[in-house]
């Protein structure tokens, strides 16, 4: 099963820029969760310092018993093993065929033979659906089978924690819904921890179990899906609706008489009817149930009464066929 991630006031500046600041969160255990936030904001950089590739300024962020942000860096780079990473891009060796890029961190980080190796990277190959492809080269091959190869990489060390950086960032619609469904089988399929961060609203709506947003360099709210989903907070409705009106401009957030005369003229984006909740992806025919689905349920049924009374009636209408809770 997947390890739980505690992030605790976590801050982060590149000199005297602030990218976030007093950022708290968990990352329960085996459950899938994305952050959202408009582009600049940090996601990646957020990622990044979970990982320990970058070092904030303040905050801590507990894996395993191991501080990923304070802990000496050989107890990092031992913990760094337990985490999977996809990169935007792939980051696929131009110069390696498939199988040869998903068995770089065997062959860099253990000492198997290669027939062992042979086995676990045909079998995270055929994980991700890119049986036969194994022998092409990163040029050779599409943007959404690069994706999927830098995903088999990060998977061949079992890793307990996923963290997968806009994973649909190139790819159109439908390949996107294919990335969707490929993370929700991985999850059932080994109970990892997973972080997706991302801007795009189709796998935010149908993949994660919890959701968080960065914006102002704050973290927003993070919390089960229903939670943001019903958001009356602003920003929240904005993002998730893809509206011009709100505090997201164009290059950064709008000042408050911008914001107050949209508002004016009747532009809010507290009107309207509340967003219609799409049901959560399931695995693939032939798969394994998630086990997260009942952790989850227990953990939302032990914060009930602090959720707002939008966030419980979505709750409720996503746990009906189970029975509602009381």
């Amino acid at each position: 099963m997947g390890i739980e991630v505690i992030v605790e006031g976590l801050t982060k500046s590149f000199g005297k820029q602030t990218v976030w600041q007093d950022v708290t969160l968990t990352l329960p255990p085996g459950e899938v969760s994305v952050m959202l936030g408009p582009s600049g904001t940090g996601k990646t950089v957020f990622l990044k310092s979970i990982i320990g590739l970058l070092k904030p300024e303040r905050g801590r962020v507990l894996v395993g018993g191991v501080d990923m942000v304070n802990s000496p860096e050989r107890d990092v780079y031992e913990a760094r093993k337990m985490f999977g990473l996809m990169f935007q891009d792939g980051a696929l060796f131009g110069s390696m065929n498939l199988f040869d890029n998903i068995a770089f961190p065997l062959r860099e980080h253990t000492r198997k033979k290669e027939a062992e190796i042979r086995r676990i990277v045909m079998e995270r190959i055929d994980m991700v659906g890119l049986l036969g492809a194994e022998g092409k080269l990163p040029g050779e091959i599409s943007g959404g089978m690069r994706k999927r190869a830098g995903l088999a990489r990060a998977l061949v060390l079992d890793p307990q924690i996923i963290l997968c950086d806009e994973p649909d960032s190139g790819l159109d619609p439908v390949r996107t819904s294919y990335i969707s469904q490929l993370l929700i089988d991985l999850n059932a399929q080994i109970d990892a921890t997973m972080l997706i961060v991302t801007h795009n609203l189709d796998i935010a709506s149908t993949v994660p179990d919890n959701m968080g947003m960065l914006f102002r360099r704050e973290l927003v709210a993070f919390g089960p899906r229903e939670l943001l989903l019903t958001s009356d907070e602003p920003v929240v409705r904005q993002f998730l609706s893809g509206r011009r009106a709100g505090p997201i401009g164009m290059s950064e957030e709008k000042d408050e008489a911008t914001i107050a005369l949209e508002q004016l003229n009747g532009d809010g984006i507290g009107s309207g009817q509340p967003p219609r909740i799409v049901p959560q992806l399931e695995p693939s025919p032939g798969l394994p149930p998630r086990q997260a689905v009942q952790r989850r349920k227990a953990r939302v049924l032990s914060m009930w009464d602090s959720l707002p009374k939008s966030a419980r009636e979505a709750i409720k209408t996503g746990f009906a066929p189970q029975g509602e809770p009381a």
